[in-house]
């Protein structure tokens, strides 16, 4: 019983880690390595609030949903 209740637990600290998404700062930077790659120059990743990506093109999000990685060229 003791190990049922462990792994229920570890399972649900598991859960909300990976419900919290990626820090945005380590989203963007992996981003922009795939566009460094890939040969794209002069363009800029902006970290936003959802729903305020004006003007770009929404290429990820982060910080479980909160915010997103805007692209422009």
């Amino acid at each position: 019983m003791k190990k049922l209740i462990l792994a229920v637990g570890l399972l649900s600290m598991a859960g909300t880690a990976f419900a919290a998404g990626k820090p945005c700062e380590e989203l963007k930077a992996e981003i922009a390595a795939k566009l460094d790659a890939k040969g794209v120059s002069g363009y800029s990743l902006e970290i936003v609030d959802k729903g305020t990506a004006a003007g770009g093109k929404v290429v990820g999000t982060c910080e479980g949903g909160a915010k997103e990685i805007v692209y422009k060229k």
